[in-house]
């Protein structure tokens, strides 16, 4: 398993997304929540992010304003906001109009309908999986997983989803999938033999889809400007 090679603090970033997740009231784990672990911790390429404004407090106020907090998330935070902004479409404006048309609750209520009762079975539309032995197979995936401990103390944040949060692990998107890969060809293409926080740094802020561009945008700091200074910061001490 990659994670093998992970440093400890590494290791870190990727637990703690899953709090993060959860204390926002997401169901998934998206690369934005492993930008917000990796500045929040004690390290060189998180502290060049926050020279460069890219701090815990604002990441978090972008990733509220741009996926939403609490239930109603799922609908809104996988979206390709830049791909819909270019044809008219804002989806703010969007969230705004559902909440004075049927209510502040209308999002959390469109997310119980879509999401919850029983999943479907991906052998066929027309199957269903119980939710007791949809259960006992997430229970033995989540056996079979590999045990990531963190070394620091739990994240905390500015924001708490109100309800009930996601229980249990929480996935990861398929693009948190694709930037832990990158992370790998990070320290692959240096020649490192370890995968650290440097290299998770560097994979995130190249990123050209999903929330963690339009997040370091709106705090008005340069992907290359940002992967220069963490490669110098890390030559500097080597």
């Amino acid at each position: 398993m990659m994670f093998e090679r992970f440093s400890p603090d590494a290791r870190s970033v990727v637990v703690h997304t899953q709090e993060h997740a959860r204390r926002l009231g997401h169901h998934h784990v998206g690369p934005e929540h492993l930008l917000l672990a990796l500045v929040s911790l004690d390290q060189p390429a998180s502290a060049v992010l926050r020279e460069h404004g890219v701090t815990p407090e604002r990441v978090e106020e972008e990733i509220v304003r741009l996926a939403g907090l609490g239930a109603g998330s799922r609908l809104f935070g996988t979206l390709d906001r830049d791909a819909l902004a270019s044809v008219g479409i804002d989806i703010d404006a969007v969230r705004a109009r559902i909440e004075e048309s049927f209510g502040p609750e209308a999002l959390a209520r469109a997310d119980s309908a879509v999401h919850g009762g029983r999943r479907s079975s991906r052998r066929g539309p027309r199957r269903t999986v119980p939710t007791a032995l949809a259960r006992r197979w997430r229970r033995r995936r989540a056996a079979r997983r590999p045990v990531l401990t963190a070394p620091t103390a739990a994240p905390t944040g500015l924001r708490q989803a109100a309800g009930a949060r996601p229980a249990g692990h929480i996935r990861f998107s398929p693009r948190a999938k694709e930037s832990l890969a990158n992370t790998v060809r990070e320290a692959q293409a240096r020649h490192d033999r370890h995968i650290g926080v440097e290299h998770l740094g560097l994979s995130l802020v190249t990123m050209t889809s999903g929330l963690v561009p339009s997040v370091l945008s709106a705090l008005g700091a340069s992907a290359p400007a940002l992967r220069t200074a963490i490669t110098d910061r890390y030559r500097q001490a080597s």
